[in-house]
């Protein structure tokens, strides 16, 4: 009797290693496509990353231009009208001063009176006065790298 159920075992145990080994070789199979699908989506991923910083390098570099001086010919300066304009953007000055390329303590002095913007940065805010909420958002979005 011994060897009867030794040898039924044996049997079934083959089988069973025999059934599992068919199941697993198509699970084998389908895990190794799908390493490739991912390996494959990681790469294009970081390939449009790439793509991206440098489209937003290029547009950076675009914003950070300093405008041309003659923007500022015959162009009038009035530190309520500054201090205006930024409210309706919804800015911080420190923000604003980000847009223009300059410090926020700067854009307090020129709203307050207490200076005037010599032509060069003249230029700067008047390039931005033509700049509207949402569009002023994405551009300090951009100058702050997407922090903000």
């Amino acid at each position: 009797m011994k060897k009867l159920t030794d040898a039924l075992k044996s049997e079934i145990t083959r089988l069973a290693r025999k059934e599992v080994k068919a199941d697993s070789g198509s699970l084998r199979s389908a895990s190794a496509a799908y390493r490739r699908d991912i390996a494959e989506l990681k790469r294009a991923v970081q390939s449009l990353e790439r793509r991206l910083q440098f489209v937003e390098k290029q547009e950076k570099k675009r914003f950070e231009k300093s405008p041309s001086p003659k923007l500022a010919d015959g162009a009038r300066f009035s530190p309520a009208r500054l201090k205006s304009h930024r409210e309706k953007l919804g800015l911080s000055a420190a923000d604003y001063g980000v847009l223009a390329g300059l410090s926020a303590q700067t854009i307090y002095s020129y709203e307050t009176g207490k200076s005037r913007p010599r032509p060069a940065q003249l230029a700067k805010l008047v390039a931005l006065r033509g700049l509207g909420k949402r569009a002023a958002g994405k551009r300090l979005a951009l100058l702050k790298g997407g922090e903000g």
